[in-house]
């Protein structure tokens, strides 16, 4: 019987037709102990079949760049990682949403991430926001990068500590795929949407509206608005006194926004 093609940690192999995903193991990697095929892990051995993706993982070994892709790539769809890894997404705020978003997108192995904001750390952003007690007082952009790096060091992460305006928006995510609004105040938000609609005809836009208190996360939803325009949350539940912003309700709406980006870099267009 002819030989099979397989995909081994990304990278083209040829194994003997007949032989098991258990049986690649032992030939290639028997100090494995966890086996990821075609983007799950198993348990149970099975045939190989031709265009198959493998990959095996040694608990505790510190991958090189190619294998940590790999590894990113495992427990994706096959073919899904290196959409990704070519893509850039700009995320204006790295705020409760924008840094929940930022890490979302580097546990998937985003390629590029273009991040802007001008504040810096305090505390009270720690009740929902993706930094830590010692990262206090640092601006924003430093910190999420200390973070981003700790998590997928072989991205690439282009960060501007600076306030974004219709001025500055066009040159900052000129090189955008998709650029997620993660604002906090309303007027704020609108400028953020104009600007980028305006002078990006082609570039889809994920917003974020509704998410404070403790309602049910049931009503946080993701909207398409006109063409490229989509909105998350549950359009109603605005911060004010005695109706705060937490984690729960900000992280179920940023990741939202990141399956949103995800989508629509794999080319679904609906919400």
């Amino acid at each position: 019987m002819d030989p099979i093609t397989v995909l081994i940690s990304e990278m083209p192999a040829q194994v003997s037709a007949g032989m098991t995903v258990f049986q690649l193991r032992d030939d290639r990697r028997p100090e494995a102990d966890i086996v990821v095929y075609n983007g799950a892990a198993i348990t149970e051995d099975r045939p190989l079949r031709d265009g198959d993706t493998v990959v095996f993982i040694r608990r505790g070994d510190v991958p090189g760049p190619h294998e940590f892709q790999a590894f990113m790539a495992a427990r994706h769809t096959p073919g899904v990682q290196e959409i990704l890894r070519r893509a850039t997404v700009g995320i204006a705020g790295l705020g409760g949403l924008g840094s929940a978003v930022a890490v979302a997108l580097a546990r998937l192995g985003v390629g590029t991430m273009v991040l802007a904001d001008f504040d810096v750390v305090e505390p009270t952003n720690l009740n929902r926001q993706q930094y830590f007690a010692d990262q206090l007082g640092l601006l924003k952009t430093e910190a999420l990068l200390d973070t981003l790096t700790r998590i997928n060091p072989y991205g690439c992460y282009e960060t501007h500590a600076v306030k974004l305006t219709p001025e500055n928006i066009p040159v900052l995510f000129k090189t955008c795929d998709v650029i997620v609004e993660a604002f906090d105040l309303e007027e704020e938000k609108a400028m953020l949407v104009e600007t980028v609609l305006n002078c990006f005809p082609g570039v889809p836009m994920v917003a974020a509206s509704g998410m404070a208190g403790f309602g049910s996360a049931n009503t946080i939803r993701s909207t398409k608005i006109g063409n490229r325009l989509y909105v998350c949350g549950d359009s109603v539940s605005a911060s004010e006194p005695g109706h705060g912003l937490m984690a729960p309700r900000v992280g179920v709406t940023a990741h939202h926004q990141a399956n949103l980006v995800l989508r629509l870099l794999l080319g679904e267009t609906e919400a």
